[in-house]
């Protein structure tokens, strides 16, 4: 009995300090949420701005109640397997809280649709199911593109950055996020690191795009506005534009260049960011990552403009640039942004540009950025410990040297960095096979079930016409645990499923 009653304080104690972070987390999105409803109040949006007053309330209510009813000083303590549960629970219920604007807005055909453009937003992948999007207000828009730039950079690390003063405990859940790299000696002040890198490139980019946007014939503030989002939009590779044309709409070879400039940038690990500002210049060209997707993103480029050229898809070198790389860098960088319609992916690019691509997304960016996909240092690091093998069968004992990869610092490669490596890639591998397994299930064909779930798992937003409000609810719940486990790079899902799954079992075996 007494044992049993341990126990139940054990788990009540963990479920508070769970419930307490995901407070802080909620308060944070809770707040975010007056962006958008003063820009519904600057435009005279007063339903927009009704919608956003009733959901920052009850986002804030809820937060506040976890937080101050929750509170102790054992929820300053945290362990590995709640960090990451308060990161993979935090974005589920994020995602709940945060589709109530979209779902009053009446843009959606079900709630489940603005769940969907939520997780798809906060995972930075792209994918959309909102109505009439051409038509949609500044206030919805400025939050769709928000919920984007906030999952770039990651929820919890928001919390971390202006709501979490004690450093104990922040490096799980920062870790449970997806990231894993400290530009400074704390989660709290990486956190608030991060968050500057960012606004800075966010101030860059939006003046950037709003020249262009002037220069195209846009009105002032409505450049002003789309080159932020925009913005927004490269640097988290999140692929959203207030158009549903997507970049296509701006019909402008300056426009194009500057958002890939960007989103290759925002596909930089955010530690490389620090170290070329604060260290020095030349990690740019020695980072593993950098070279990783540079001989990657080059052999994809090849095998791409192979493949159009074939078919004769587009008829010049500038086509094939604003088209063929343009998109594969966008799938590469997992940012999703498109010059071209979703079907023409399907009916005009072929196998062999489609395979490339899908190819792209699954690799994605680097490490600890706002990217999605397997990552560059982890191709890297797969690549390395099978050449070190080879040189282990192939040459004497006398001859092997210890061998390093480059990542800020020299590190030493060795056996656990593979390990890691590896089960992240057939983590990735095997949800892109179930995915596109139901796909196929679902009567779509084979390469574009591939291509769409490719794009879901690595976080990218490219579609070849499968994602659409019409599409089946279960695919919709697939691509959305897809986005979810990826983005959060599965081992804080599992140790949230693992955790459920545990207390029901007790909980029926009483």
């Amino acid at each position: 009995m007494s044992g049993d009653r341990e126990l139940s304080q054990r788990s009540f104690s963990a479920i508070k300090v769970i419930g307490y972070f995901v407070g802080k987390v909620m308060i944070g999105l809770g707040f975010v949420q007056a962006l958008p409803l003063i820009t519904s109040l600057i435009y005279k949006e007063w339903n927009i701005a009704i919608n956003f007053t009733i959901s920052m309330s009850l986002t804030l209510i809820i937060g506040s109640l976890l937080v101050f009813t929750l509170r102790s000083e054992k929820s300053k303590k945290v362990n590995w397997g709640q960090g990451m549960i308060i990161a993979s629970f935090s974005w589920f219920l994020g995602m709940v809280l945060c589709a109530i604007p979209y779902y009053i807005s009446g843009n959606y055909k079900s709630f489940l649709d603005a769940c969907f453009d939520v997780m798809s937003g906060l995972t930075t992948t792209g994918m959309v199911l909102i109505q009439d999007l051409d038509h949609v207000s500044n206030g919805i828009n400025m939050w769709r593109h928000l919920l984007t730039y906030i999952g770039g950079q990651g929820m919890v690390v928001l919390a971390l950055t202006f709501l979490v003063k004690s450093t104990s405990g922040a490096y799980k859940m920062y870790v449970g996020e997806g990231k894993d790299e400290q530009l400074l000696p704390n989660a709290v002040n990486t956190a608030k690191a991060i968050w500057a890198i960012s606004v800075i490139y966010l101030l860059i980019g939006t003046v950037v795009l709003w020249i262009i946007g002037i220069n195209i014939g846009m009105p002032g503030d409505r450049a002003l506005l789309h080159g932020m989002w925009v913005f927004m939009a490269a640097w988290s590779t999140g692929g959203f534009a207030p158009q549903s044309q997507n970049i296509l709409y701006y019909h402008n070879f300056p426009y194009e260049i500057a958002t890939m400039v960007f989103f290759i940038i925002g596909s930089f690990n955010f530690a490389l960011h620090y170290a070329v500002w604060h260290k020095s210049k030349k990690e740019i060209i020695r980072n593993i990552e950098i070279l990783s997707m540079t001989i990657t993103g080059s052999v994809l480029t090849i095998v791409t403009i192979v493949g159009l050229m074939k078919l004769n898809v587009y008829p010049n070198v500038m086509a094939l640039f604003r088209k063929g790389f343009y998109l594969l860098m966008s799938g590469h960088t997992t940012t999703g942004f498109m010059t071209i319609y979703a079907k023409q992916f399907y009916l005009e690019w072929g196998d062999v540009a489609l395979f490339a691509t899908i190819v792209a997304m699954l690799i994605g960016g680097s490490a600890a950025s706002t990217a999605g996909g397997f990552k560059g240092i982890r191709m890297g690091i797969i690549f390395k410990g099978f050449i070190r093998d080879i040189k282990r069968i192939i040459l004497p004992e006398s001859l092997v040297q210890v061998d390093k990869f480059h990542h800020i610092d020299d590190i030493v490669l060795e056996d656990r960095h593979i390990r890691s490596a590896m089960f992240v890639v057939l983590a990735y591998i095997l949800t892109f096979s179930v995915s596109t397994l139901i796909g196929t299930l679902f009567g779509y064909p084979l390469m574009q079930s591939a291509f769409e779930a490719s794009s879901a798992v690595g976080n990218v937003g490219l579609s070849a016409g499968i994602v659409s409000a019409a599409m089946p609810n279960t695919l919709k719940v697939t691509y959305i645990f897809s986005m979810w486990t990826g983005r959060l790079e599965f081992m804080s899902v599992l140790a949230l499923v693992g955790y459920l799954v545990y207390g029901a079992r007790k909980k029926w075996s009483r």
